[in-house]
Protein backbone atom coordinates (compact mmCIF):
# COMPACT_ATOMS: atom_id res chain seq x y z
CA UNK A 1 0.00 0.00 0.00
CA UNK A 2 1.66 3.51 -0.73
CA UNK A 3 0.18 4.89 2.42
CA UNK A 4 2.47 2.29 4.68
CA UNK A 5 5.31 3.07 1.53
CA UNK A 6 5.47 6.74 2.92
CA UNK A 7 4.81 5.85 6.63
CA UNK A 8 8.26 3.86 6.19
CA UNK A 9 9.88 6.67 4.36
CA UNK A 10 9.14 8.89 6.85
CA UNK A 11 10.65 6.95 9.80
CA UNK A 12 13.14 5.99 7.69
CA UNK A 13 14.09 9.13 6.16
CA UNK A 14 13.25 11.41 8.90
CA UNK A 15 13.36 14.53 6.85
CA UNK A 16 10.63 16.30 4.99
CA UNK A 17 11.64 19.36 2.84
CA UNK A 18 9.27 21.72 3.45
CA UNK A 19 8.98 23.77 0.46
CA UNK A 20 6.70 27.38 0.57
CA UNK A 21 6.95 30.19 -2.26
CA UNK A 22 9.24 28.43 -5.01
CA UNK A 23 7.70 29.81 -8.31
CA UNK A 24 6.65 27.02 -10.78
CA UNK A 25 9.77 27.78 -13.05
CA UNK A 26 12.30 26.62 -10.55
CA UNK A 27 10.23 23.92 -8.60
CA UNK A 28 11.32 20.79 -10.29
CA UNK A 29 14.87 22.67 -9.71
CA UNK A 30 14.26 22.89 -6.40
CA UNK A 31 13.03 19.33 -5.87
CA UNK A 32 16.08 17.53 -8.46
CA UNK A 33 18.50 19.24 -5.49
CA UNK A 34 17.68 18.09 -2.44
CA UNK A 35 16.69 14.73 -4.10
CA UNK A 36 20.38 14.41 -5.31
CA UNK A 37 20.96 15.49 -1.42
CA UNK A 38 19.42 12.46 -0.04
CA UNK A 39 16.02 13.98 0.87
CA UNK A 40 12.92 12.37 -0.55
CA UNK A 41 10.26 13.84 1.27
CA UNK A 42 9.29 17.16 0.02
CA UNK A 43 5.68 19.32 1.50
CA UNK A 44 4.40 22.03 -0.89
CA UNK A 45 3.03 24.55 1.94
CA UNK A 46 -0.40 25.99 0.82
CA UNK A 47 -0.36 29.72 0.78
CA UNK A 48 -3.74 30.52 2.23
CA UNK A 49 -3.45 34.17 0.98
CA UNK A 50 -5.14 34.14 -2.07
CA UNK A 51 -6.85 31.34 -4.03
CA UNK A 52 -4.48 31.84 -6.98
CA UNK A 53 -1.86 31.14 -4.72
CA UNK A 54 -3.23 28.66 -3.26
CA UNK A 55 -3.91 26.80 -6.83
CA UNK A 56 -0.39 27.57 -8.23
CA UNK A 57 1.04 25.23 -4.76
CA UNK A 58 -1.37 22.82 -6.23
CA UNK A 59 0.17 23.22 -9.37
CA UNK A 60 3.49 22.75 -7.94
CA UNK A 61 2.19 19.30 -6.06
CA UNK A 62 1.10 17.98 -9.96
CA UNK A 63 4.03 18.97 -11.21
CA UNK A 64 6.33 17.21 -8.93
CA UNK A 65 4.20 14.26 -8.75
CA UNK A 66 4.56 13.71 -11.92
CA UNK A 67 7.96 14.75 -12.58
CA UNK A 68 9.34 12.87 -10.06
CA UNK A 69 6.58 10.04 -9.73
CA UNK A 70 8.13 6.63 -7.41
CA UNK A 71 11.52 9.08 -6.11
CA UNK A 72 9.98 11.86 -4.20
CA UNK A 73 6.91 11.67 -1.89
CA UNK A 74 4.94 14.71 -2.28
CA UNK A 75 2.80 16.19 0.26
CA UNK A 76 0.77 19.64 0.78
CA UNK A 77 1.15 21.68 3.86
CA UNK A 78 -1.01 24.30 5.45
CA UNK A 79 -4.29 22.60 4.41
CA UNK A 80 -6.76 24.05 6.69
CA UNK A 81 -9.64 22.23 5.26
CA UNK A 82 -11.26 19.07 4.33
CA UNK A 83 -12.23 20.28 0.47
CA UNK A 84 -8.12 21.64 0.69
CA UNK A 85 -6.82 18.38 1.70
CA UNK A 86 -9.24 16.85 -1.33
CA UNK A 87 -8.15 18.93 -3.57
CA UNK A 88 -4.50 18.27 -2.88
CA UNK A 89 -4.54 14.74 -2.96
CA UNK A 90 -6.15 15.48 -6.38
CA UNK A 91 -3.22 16.89 -7.82
CA UNK A 92 -1.10 13.80 -5.93
CA UNK A 93 0.02 14.79 -2.08
CA UNK A 94 0.67 11.36 -0.14
CA UNK A 95 0.41 13.09 2.58
CA UNK A 96 -1.24 16.12 4.42
CA UNK A 97 -0.16 18.35 6.94
CA UNK A 98 -1.48 21.02 8.99
CA UNK A 99 -0.41 23.67 11.64
CA UNK A 100 -3.63 23.28 13.86
CA UNK A 101 -5.63 19.44 14.73
CA UNK A 102 -8.84 19.31 12.65
CA UNK A 103 -10.55 16.46 13.14
CA UNK A 104 -12.50 16.77 9.46
CA UNK A 105 -9.07 17.17 7.76
CA UNK A 106 -7.92 13.83 9.35
CA UNK A 107 -10.90 12.25 8.88
CA UNK A 108 -11.23 13.08 5.38
CA UNK A 109 -7.53 12.47 4.69
CA UNK A 110 -7.50 9.15 5.76
CA UNK A 111 -10.78 8.56 3.69
CA UNK A 112 -8.83 9.43 0.85
CA UNK A 113 -6.05 7.16 1.81
CA UNK A 114 -3.39 9.74 2.38
CA UNK A 115 -1.22 10.34 5.50
CA UNK A 116 -2.58 12.84 8.25
CA UNK A 117 0.24 14.99 9.94
CA UNK A 118 -2.25 17.66 12.35
CA UNK A 119 0.07 20.29 14.48
CA UNK A 120 -0.58 20.48 17.91
CA UNK A 121 1.25 22.65 20.71
CA UNK A 122 0.29 20.81 24.06
CA UNK A 123 -0.31 17.27 25.76
CA UNK A 124 -3.76 17.37 25.27
CA UNK A 125 -3.62 18.87 21.58
CA UNK A 126 -1.38 15.87 20.71
CA UNK A 127 -3.30 13.41 22.77
CA UNK A 128 -6.82 14.42 20.81
CA UNK A 129 -4.85 14.84 17.27
CA UNK A 130 -3.65 10.83 17.84
CA UNK A 131 -7.24 9.91 18.92
CA UNK A 132 -8.30 11.73 15.69
CA UNK A 133 -6.45 9.53 13.62
CA UNK A 134 -3.38 10.90 12.96
CA UNK A 135 -0.08 9.10 11.71
CA UNK A 136 2.62 11.30 12.52
CA UNK A 137 1.36 14.78 14.73
CA UNK A 138 3.73 17.82 13.88
CA UNK A 139 5.31 19.32 17.21
CA UNK A 140 4.72 22.88 16.52
CA UNK A 141 6.91 25.15 16.80
CA UNK A 142 9.45 22.92 18.59
CA UNK A 143 12.44 24.90 18.54
CA UNK A 144 10.48 27.16 21.17
CA UNK A 145 9.19 24.49 22.80
CA UNK A 146 12.59 23.02 23.11
CA UNK A 147 13.74 19.27 23.64
CA UNK A 148 13.28 19.46 27.12
CA UNK A 149 9.51 19.76 26.68
CA UNK A 150 9.95 17.00 24.08
CA UNK A 151 11.01 14.53 26.98
CA UNK A 152 8.69 15.50 29.18
CA UNK A 153 5.40 14.93 26.75
CA UNK A 154 6.75 11.67 25.25
CA UNK A 155 7.25 10.38 28.92
CA UNK A 156 2.61 10.00 29.36
CA UNK A 157 2.60 9.70 25.13
CA UNK A 158 5.63 7.70 24.38
CA UNK A 159 3.00 5.71 21.52
CA UNK A 160 2.30 8.70 19.33
CA UNK A 161 4.93 9.30 16.49
CA UNK A 162 6.36 13.32 16.95
CA UNK A 163 7.35 15.73 14.26
CA UNK A 164 9.95 18.20 15.50
CA UNK A 165 8.80 21.47 13.04
CA UNK A 166 9.80 24.97 13.59
CA UNK A 167 13.22 26.07 14.39
CA UNK A 168 15.16 22.95 13.97
CA UNK A 169 18.65 23.16 12.47
CA UNK A 170 21.79 21.11 12.48
CA UNK A 171 22.94 21.65 15.80
CA UNK A 172 20.04 20.67 17.39
CA UNK A 173 18.13 18.05 14.90
CA UNK A 174 20.30 15.22 16.97
CA UNK A 175 19.34 16.73 20.84
CA UNK A 176 15.46 16.38 19.35
CA UNK A 177 16.19 12.55 18.26
CA UNK A 178 17.38 11.93 21.24
CA UNK A 179 14.33 13.66 22.94
CA UNK A 180 12.01 11.19 20.91
CA UNK A 181 11.05 12.66 18.02
CA UNK A 182 10.86 10.41 15.12
CA UNK A 183 11.66 12.99 12.09
CA UNK A 184 11.59 16.70 11.29
CA UNK A 185 10.17 19.35 8.86
CA UNK A 186 12.25 21.61 8.20
CA UNK A 187 12.05 24.99 5.85
CA UNK A 188 13.94 27.86 5.69
CA UNK A 189 17.57 26.27 7.11
CA UNK A 190 16.66 23.47 4.21
CA UNK A 191 14.96 26.02 1.45
CA UNK A 192 16.19 29.64 1.54
CA UNK A 193 14.30 31.12 -0.79
CA UNK A 194 17.02 33.44 -1.49
CA UNK A 195 19.38 30.59 -2.73
CA UNK A 196 16.28 29.32 -5.07
CA UNK A 197 15.78 33.09 -6.47
CA UNK A 198 20.00 33.34 -7.14
CA UNK A 199 19.49 29.20 -8.72
CA UNK A 200 21.71 28.18 -6.10
CA UNK A 201 20.85 24.99 -6.32
CA UNK A 202 24.32 23.50 -5.10
CA UNK A 203 24.18 25.11 -2.11
CA UNK A 204 20.01 23.33 -1.56
CA UNK A 205 21.74 19.82 -2.20
CA UNK A 206 24.90 20.16 -0.23
CA UNK A 207 22.45 21.40 2.90
CA UNK A 208 20.20 18.25 1.83
CA UNK A 209 23.52 16.03 2.53
CA UNK A 210 24.33 17.61 5.99
CA UNK A 211 20.52 17.16 7.51
CA UNK A 212 20.85 13.41 5.91
CA UNK A 213 24.21 13.00 7.75
CA UNK A 214 22.82 14.77 11.22
CA UNK A 215 19.87 12.24 11.68
CA UNK A 216 20.92 9.49 9.45
CA UNK A 217 24.63 8.68 9.73
CA UNK A 218 24.65 8.35 6.14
Amino acid sequence: MQAQKVRDAIIGQKLIAIVRGVEGGKIVETVAALSRGGIHLVEITLDQSHEDKLQEALDAIRCISREFDGTVFTGAGTVLTPAQASRAVEAGALYIISPDTNPAVIRRTRELGALAIPGAFTPTEIAGAAAAGADFVKLFPAGLLGCEYVKAVRAPLSHIRLLAVGGVDLTNAGDFLRAGVVGFGIGSNLVDRKLVSRGSFDEIEARSRAFVQAVTGE
